[in-house]
């Protein structure tokens, strides 16, 4: 008798951990907004979309309005197409804008959009036509390292013909 109290009792703390459980995972859902389905679906077409994921952030000034669906190559102009949700009471106009960007250095990738100043909106299964790709961080330190290595060279060419003067 003492072992079937033992199992039941067991059988109760596991099921109040499944609950409690579930309504962490519910809470959390709606919280951070990764529920399934909210808002309309849009698309847009990059050339290079760096580390955005499914699950990245779609921000308007920052604050988030939706998430990346998907992302995947278009096999006729191969250029990454990336679908995306937005909150239904967000109603972005046609000539809208998509910047593929980074919170920071080590910051995730977000999908940024820019409104226009259309009076005509995007509706469901809309395109974004206005795009700007990411921009591939080890590129910019190359460019950057070769600016500043040619600086230095200048700078040492300017130096070296002042010496070779006699002052005036």
């Amino acid at each position: 008798m003492a072992g079937s109290k033992r199992s039941l009792a067991e059988l109760a703390a596991g099921a109040a951990v499944l609950i409690v459980t579930a309504g962490f995972m519910a809470y959390a859902a709606s919280n951070t907004g990764r529920g399934i389905g909210s808002g309309y679906q849009l698309s847009a077409k990059f050339e290079n979309v760096g580390a955005i994921t499914s699950g990245a952030d779609v921000r308007i000034g920052g604050v988030k309005v939706g998430s990346v669906v998907s992302t995947t190559i278009d096999p006729q102009s191969f250029q990454a197409a990336v679908r995306f949700t937005v909150q239904p009471n967000i109603k972005l106009p046609d000539d809208s804008n998509a910047v593929i960007s980074t919170s920071g250095l080590l910051g995730g990738a977000y999908l940024s959009l820019t409104p226009g100043g259309s009076d005509k909106t995007l509706a469901d299964g809309g395109v974004v036509t206005i795009t700007q790709s990411a921009s591939n961080f080890e590129d910019l330190l190359g460019k950057f390292i070769f600016n500043v290595g040619s600086l230095a060279d200048a700078t040492q060419k300017t130096l070296d013909q002042n010496k070779q003067q006699p002052p005036k």
